[in-house]
């Protein structure tokens, strides 16, 4: 498995994977409405962009040029949470077909170490329920659990509870 920075030109996969991810490890928790509410954002979300973004850090993680996972890191401090984070995990998503392999793992160290690299004292994500235990494995505390709308940018309506989370790096 190789981890390297994302390209533009990795936009569509990424969208795969994201919708793939989710599909696949989100009724561990989550309804099959709330399921499809999340999912349906990966349709309009403009990857290519947030890759090329000098505000974020975007990785990807691959196999014999197999995409199986991504993660960004967004190092504006993030607006509305609790925690004084100076920067933000905003989605660490691996291919269901790549689970317990230690994709996450890699693809999580990779932006801890580049947030580390640019001053980030602390981080902050907005985990949800299924990703709980991975992010808690890696050191992550629970700061509160709110209500979130699924794909808020598509207006879905549909909300479920998600937990923010915090590390000291």
């Amino acid at each position: 498995m190789r981890i390297r920075e994302a390209r533009a030109a990795d936009a569509e996969t990424v969208r795969r994977v994201h919708r793939e991810s989710i599909k696949g490890l989100g009724p561990a928790a989550y309804s099959s409405e709330q399921v499809a509410a999340w999912a349906w954002g990966t349709q309009s979300a403009d990857y290519a962009a947030t890759i090329e973004s000098d505000d974020g850090h975007f990785v990807v993680a691959e196999r014999d040029d197999e995409l199986l996972g991504f993660d960004s890191l967004s190092f504006d401090p993030p607006e509305g949470y609790e925690a004084s984070a100076d920067a933000e995990v905003t989605g660490v998503y691996v291919h269901p077909s790549a689970t317990q392999e230690g994709v996450g793992t890699e693809l999580l160290a990779a932006l801890e170490r580049a947030a580390s690299g640019r001053g980030v004292g602390m981080l902050g994500l907005s985990a949800s329920h299924n990703a709980l235990g991975f992010y808690e494995w890696h050191g992550y505390e629970r700061v509160r659990s709110y209500e979130y709308e699924f794909s808020s940018d598509e207006s879905t309506g549909v909300t479920g509870e998600i937990v923010e989370m915090k590390k000291d790096l």
